[in-house]
């Protein structure tokens, strides 16, 4: 899909909403179709919604006098429902296919499978755990909406990252209807993602670039070595690997 050279368009981020969550945006599908992967830019934006959404939830739980633990996990439940645990699905089958097949087409084959496997129920239950597990000590130390955004917003980055650096695995599927970014859109979506990182973290955002980028190459290493590009479910995988680790270094240098 041939991008357009425009990148600043409100449009994008209604688009953006409307790939990334179930939120009731009105989106206008022949735009939203003829920018495809150009509107890639404000995926972080659409993280910040999303974050906002799950940051009021923690926060009006602890109002009502919840524990944290609890919040957290209401804060985790709120993300899925308005997400459509779109990126929980991608990582449950990219950790079956990747693991579970012995060739490319094979692997294809069990990511594209609905039904979820022994990978991909342990992929699920390590990334809830660890993610309720750093929310949890987060909240307990005084830190809601920080780690929320910072991670909402950087980790959508990070898809776009690994979309622009990997051709597509597939002829079809939603990736590949989206289509790929120029690099230029890439840096935009990062450029924000580090925006927001530098507001609310300050100097903690050279840890937080480093592990991120980290995380990326190394799903997109694996990802192109195992099926040849990216896919939908990578990417789904790469913004849950890259919020749990982001989200367990904000807990080490908080703590």
């Amino acid at each position: 899909m041939t991008e357009r050279d425009t990148l600043t368009k409100v449009d994008d981020v209604a688009s953006a909403l409307g790939l990334l969550s179930r939120l009731p945006v009105p989106v206008d599908g022949a735009t939203a179709q003829a920018r495809g992967a150009a509107a890639a830019w404000a995926y972080p934006i659409a993280g910040l919604v999303i974050g906002v959404i799950i940051g009021l939830t923690g926060a009006v739980a602890l109002w009502l006098g919840l524990t944290d633990p609890l919040a957290a996990g209401l804060m985790l439940a709120v993300g899925i429902v308005v997400t459509g645990a779109l990126h929980e699905d991608g990582l449950a089958d990219s950790a079956d296919g990747l693991w579970g097949g012995h060739d490319r087409a094979r692997r294809l084959e069990i990511m594209r499978d609905s039904r979820i496997g022994t990978y991909g129920v342990l992929a699920l239950g390590l990334s809830l755990i660890l993610r309720w597990a750093a929310l949890s000590t987060l909240i307990g130390a005084g830190w809601l909406w920080v780690p929320v955004l910072v991670t909402a917003a950087t980790s959508r980055a990070a898809m776009v990252g690994v979309m622009a650096a990997l051709p597509h695995a597939r002829d079809d599927g939603l990736s590949r209807a989206v289509g790929r970014p120029k690099v230029r859109t890439a840096q935009v979506a990062a450029g924000i993602g580090a925006l927001v990182a530098v507001v609310l973290t300050g100097w903690w955002v050279v840890p937080l670039a480093l592990i991120l980028v980290a995380i990326a190459m190394a799903t997109a290493t694996v990802a192109k070595g195992k099926i040849g590009g990216q896919t939908g479910d990578i990417l789904g995988a790469t913004q849950q690997l890259s919020e749990i680790a982001a989200l367990i270094l904000l807990v080490v240098l908080v703590i």
